[in-house]
């Protein structure tokens, strides 16, 4: 398990589904049609979601728990 997570920053988020597109893991739903929620469970913290991110929205973090 990597020790890193996505972490979207909803505030900002339009929900185009980019990062859902290229998650190997399917760890990303476009929650409401507002914006990208991460499952944490299936997130491997690989970033090819916040490599796609148009808006650079998107970023990893470091597992705390």
């Amino acid at each position: 398990m990597s020790k890193k997570h996505a972490v979207v920053d909803i505030a900002n988020c339009v929900a185009c589904g980019c990062c859902k597109k290229v998650c190997p893991k399917e760890a990303i739903a476009v929650a409401f049609g507002v914006y990208a929620k991460v499952d944490g469970a299936r997130c491997v913290g690989c970033g090819k979601c916040a490599r796609e991110c148009p808006a650079s929205l998107i970023r990893l973090e470091v597992r705390t728990a």
